[in-house]
């Protein structure tokens, strides 16, 4: 007599989880109070999301070579994804704060 295997339903697959978990939950990000934007890159904390971005070979060589500069002479050891988050923040508060006098508009114009 063959035996019914019994597996996991979707929801006990993709059910959410709670701090008490998961070592590795998020923490969360407290409002900013009104008027302030103190908008910060997420750092080093575990993302949900996920993006693929395609490069060049040089763009990429540039990426490496500058993260193994910021390890290298100011002994910050940070990965690639940090890194692109940090520019990417910075990018972005450069827009908001500027808009169309930003780098950010200048050089897309440009391309």
């Amino acid at each position: 007599m063959p035996r019914r295997v019994s597996l996991p339903t979707a929801d006990d697959l993709f059910r959410p989880t709670g701090e008490a978990e998961s070592p590795r939950a998020v923490r969360a990000v407290p409002d900013a109070p009104e008027g302030e934007t103190p908008k910060k890159p997420s750092g080093r904390v575990r993302h949900d999301e996920k993006i693929t971005v395609y490069v060049t070979s040089s763009e990429l060589m540039e990426l490496e070579q500058t993260r193994l500069r910021l390890r290298g002479e100011l002994g910050l050891v940070v990965d690639r994804g940090r890194l692109v988050r940090e520019a990417l923040h910075l990018v972005l508060a450069e827009f908001e704060s500027d808009g169309e006098d930003s780098a950010l508009v200048r050089r897309l114009r440009e391309s």
